[in-house]
């Protein structure tokens, strides 16, 4: 029985095969580089899809991975009309003036409905934005976000802003670089993570903090809305490395002290104990 990702990928070479970008189920297989008979097999319902002939189909024929696992947004990742009649928009900006695109900021409070906004315009437009200089941030779109809590800790502190480039859904396959840092976007919310890259193998992105007591967690494909990937991160100003270490070596001293009393006391406590033990020893003997 064809499960509901079966069933779309089926979808999508009918609409390929319509609009005639394929000739046929045999000229789609090869053009993957897949055994035709597997392609037939997912077609009669004997098998189902799996993600590698998913992947290949999404890079060769730009297929929408969302479409796919979700049954949302388009056939195609060009925006072309859906299979309900909608069209799907990639990714929403904001331009100065001139037409220079800006770096949009997701301040916290923004972040929590954000996975379930951000293509609508109106909500991005009202977001804080901010431009940088360098021509790295003349070529592509950039997002900021802001960081909240210890989980990346020493990489990335709270309070931090990461600044991130966008990570095209045709390029999540094979795109996504292993163990660097990325914002991932879910209709749940928005996390910094590194990530191991299982899309092509289980469909799951695994996300891992720097900080070890937080365990790794997998998101499913199907659950991912955006993928943006750190390329910089900004900081609070911090005091001087000479305040910091004199700060640790008061703290430092403290404890030292402290281990000193506590261990004073323990000596104490024993000798009083050896008094006590002694004189009941000579009191038995009487």
């Amino acid at each position: 029985m064809l499960n509901d990702v079966s069933f779309r990928f089926i979808q999508c070479l009918e609409y390929l095969k319509s609009n005639n970008k394929i000739p046929s189920t045999r000229q789609f297989a090869l053009s993957i580089g897949i055994h035709p008979q597997c392609i037939s097999d997912v077609v009669c319902g004997k098998r189902t899809v799996n993600c590698d002939i998913i992947s290949k189909a999404v890079e060769t024929f730009k297929l929408n991975p969302v479409f796919l696992y979700t049954g949302e947004g388009s056939i195609l990742l060009n925006g072309v009309e859906s299979s309900n009649g909608s069209t799907d928009q990639i990714l929403t900006i904001v331009t100065d003036e001139i037409g220079k695109e800006r770096i949009v900021h997701v301040p916290v409070e923004a972040q929590a409905g954000y996975g379930t906004q951000l293509h609508d315009p109106t909500y991005v437009q009202e977001l804080p934005t901010f431009s940088l200089p360098g021509s790295h941030y003349e070529n592509g779109s950039h997002r900021c976000f802001d960081v909240s809590g210890d989980s990346m800790e020493p990489s990335i502190y709270n309070g931090d802003k990461v600044v991130c480039h966008f990570i095209e859904p045709e390029n999540w396959f094979n795109g996504i670089k292993e163990n660097h840092v990325y914002v991932i976007i879910s209709r749940e919310g928005v996390v910094v993570k590194r990530v191991v890259n299982n899309l092509k193998q289980y469909g799951t992105l695994v996300l891992v903090s720097d900080n070890n007591f937080y365990n790794p967690f997998e998101i499913e494909l199907k659950d991912i809305v955006e993928i943006w990937q750190v390329s910089v991160k900004i900081s609070p100003f911090m005091p001087s490395p000479r305040n910091i270490r004199n700060g640790l070596h008061n703290e430092m001293d403290i404890l030292k002290s402290t281990i000193t009393d506590q261990s004073k006391m323990i000596q104490s406590l024993n000798a009083t104990v050896e008094k006590l033990l002694k004189q009941n020893r000579i009191t038995t003997i009487r």
